[in-house]
């Protein structure tokens, strides 16, 4: 199963119909166009486009977009609080663009120590991707591709935020905090690699239950 948020909606490409509104059969890629426009046009939630053969369907997918691939990282701290930073008035963990000759593990590494100061940094373990799409202002259409680790920060240092990137603050969250002020005020895909990483409680929707 795949997950891709458009405009904040989740599409969803599996073998099955999903137990939602709007359930597509794949007959190829008149379908997948037909969905992204109702999910970018229409007041539609979101979609489930299904078909046996998932991985094919997946490729096709990809090939209507121009990929962009990312890393970032989920990091805690002896206190077990997750670091955040605040961008354009939302929340969002540390990430940003692979570049060229570099494995996604020292791409993960490299954005967080850019973006928040920090560089007493333990990597841990591959959690999961995240895909979203987007249009740049050239008319672009974008997948984007981000690839999460969990890490550690085991220094004493206070993050700095690296304003030329539009940070605004960087911020360790504990539960409570991850709950009340971030989930309001973040992005789906955010959401949903914290909930299957299991580094923040379940409860506010089903889709944790579900397996990207």
């Amino acid at each position: 199963m795949y997950k891709v948020f458009v405009n904040e909606k989740k599409l969803t490409i599996s073998k099955y119909p999903a137990d939602i509104e709007k359930n597509l059969r794949y007959e190829g890629f008149a379908t997948l166009e037909i969905a992204i426009d109702l999910l970018e046009n229409t007041s539609c939630p979101q979609m489930n486009v299904y078909g046996e053969e998932i991985e094919e369907i997946w490729e096709d997918f990809t090939h209507m977009f121009r990929v962009v691939e990312a890393a970032g990282g989920i990091v805690s701290n002896k206190e077990g609080k997750i670091l955040f930073i605040h961008r354009l008035g939302k929340w969002d963990l540390p990430k940003g663009k692979i570049e060229k000759d570099e494995s996604l593990e020292q791409a993960a590494l490299r954005e967080v120590e850019e973006e928040t100061a920090l560089q007493e940094l333990i990597l841990e373990e591959f959690v999961n991707n995240t895909f979203h799409v987007y249009k740049e202002r050239n008319g672009d259409r974008i997948l984007k591709t981000t690839y999460w680790f969990k890490m550690s920060y085991v220094g004493e240092k206070d993050p700095v935020p690296q304003t030329e990137e539009g940070i605004t603050e960087v911020s360790w969250k504990n539960q409570d905090e991850i709950q009340q002020e971030v989930f309001p005020k973040t992005f789906q895909n955010i959401k949903l690699i914290l909930k299957t990483s299991g580094t923040v409680m379940h409860g506010e929707d089903e889709d944790s239950k579900e397996n990207q």
